[in-house]
């Protein structure tokens, strides 16, 4: 299971790197459904002027268009962050079965780090969800990111 995982959030990580081409936080997503990738996202709240466009959202909202469906059970969703409210609220909303994510999000996160929304759901849907795939390698991108934009800023 854990080559698996792996291998989905590299193509998450490639999916960061688009993000970061488009001079936007640098965090992909991947949502499976039996073990094919049927929706894919990458930061573009910059780039769209929309504050809902992480890359959770988009791959979400791809794949309900490719499987003609607001449901997205028995899927599992691939971030390099951490999800934050909005989107952890998207993933029981859409019914996804499970998030595993890269890096923690210690400002924001709201699956461990910040808020605990997918186990304080008694209610609705459940999201099972696994942090820690290829942290470092996740956590690294986004703290590079942001560290040439200080650096950036101090030359200006």
């Amino acid at each position: 299971m854990e080559q698996t995982h792996q291998k989905f959030m590299q193509k998450a990580l490639l999916l960061a790197d688009r993000a970061e081409q488009q001079d936007e936080v640098p965090i992909g997503a991947v949502l499976v459904y039996q073990g094919e990738v049927i929706g894919e996202g990458w930061n573009q709240s910059i780039s769209l002027n929309d504050p809902t466009a992480h890359a959770e959202i988009l791959a979400i909202r791809d794949a309900a268009k490719n499987i003609k469906n607001y449901r997205l059970n028995n899927t599992t969703l691939y971030v390099t962050l951490e999800p934050c409210s909005m989107c952890a609220g998207s993933l029981i909303h859409a019914r996804v079965e499970q998030v595993i994510y890269g890096a923690k999000d210690l400002k924001a996160g709201a699956v461990e780090s910040v808020h605990k929304l997918l186990d304080s759901n008694d209610k609705q849907h459940r999201v099972k969800w696994h942090g820690g795939v290829l942290a470092e390698e996740c956590s690294l991108k986004i703290s590079q990111f942001f560290a040439a934009k200080r650096a950036e800023k101090k030359r200006l």
